[in-house]
């Protein structure tokens, strides 16, 4: 199949045929994701609760850890899905606690990045979970080798960069890498998730916790990027005004 007869068959038709998943994965799929919504806004409830109550810092990021190992700890016997249910709501409501001050600052300067970013990051994390959904099983399982070597060796160019210098070069590294990187997890997860449920894994709780952290990576990385933009953009007009008021006189 060339390009051309590849992309005619990307039409509405062709997005609603998942013909290639069974009935039950698919149902295992809307579950995984009305999870991830469900965690998303709760951790919204964690950014205003810190707003209000100032509760987010290292805590909540230990929680969130803590929330997050205990729930991969518990068992997934259908008896105890309410006890993990709990674990990844407190995990994403400390999650949300811990970007509070992040989320405050940039509401502060400017509110609509806040949504233009969390648009964004919808749709991309829509369209690669969604181009996983449509793609051959198993089509970028292979991502997780390259994944992985790519998020040791960024660990390891940080290490060295604390040693060695070019600490401002490597945060831009890990600020697009890590955008690029999360962007391919999200993939790999999707594709991961329909793997394990066709031979028969369903802890939908489980893998709507990957593809939270994941949504999250993502828009934290979007936020920053647009802030840091929009903050530049700002200080260049206001230097563009004083070299006009000083010329002025």
């Amino acid at each position: 199949m060339d390009f051309f007869e590849r992309s005619s068959s990307w039409n509405y038709g062709a997005m609603k045929n998942f013909h290639r998943i069974s009935e039950p994965v698919k149902r295992h799929v809307r579950q995984v994701y009305w999870t991830v919504a469900m965690a998303l806004i709760v951790s919204a409830v964690g950014v205003y609760a810190h707003m209000l109550l100032n509760i987010g810092g290292l805590l909540t990021t230990f929680g969130f850890l803590g929330c997050s190992f205990a729930l991969m700890n518990t068992s997934s016997s259908y008896a105890a899905q309410g006890k993990r249910w709990n674990w990844l709501m407190a995990a994403a409501f400390c999650e949300g606690a811990s970007l509070g001050n992040f989320v405050g600052a940039v509401i502060e300067f400017d509110p609509s990045i806040l949504v233009t970013a969390f648009v964004a990051t919808v749709a991309v994390f829509a369209s690669f979970s969604g181009a996983a959904l449509l793609a051959k099983r198993r089509e970028f399982m292979f991502l997780g080798g390259i994944l992985a070597s790519a998020t040791s060796s960024m660990l390891t160019l940080h290490v060295l960069s604390s040693f060695f210098g070019g600490a401002a070069l490597m945060f831009e590294v890990e600020l697009y890498g890590g955008l690029l990187l999360v962007v391919g997890y999200v993939i790999f997860d999707t594709q991961l998730i329909i793997e394990r449920a066709e031979r028969g894994d369903m802890d939908h709780i489980k893998h709507a916790l990957d593809l939270f952290v994941d949504f999250v990576g993502i828009f934290v990385r979007v936020l920053y990027i647009l802030t840091r933009k929009a903050a530049e953009r700002e200080s260049r007009e206001k230097r563009r005004n004083r070299q006009r008021h000083s010329s002025r006189y």
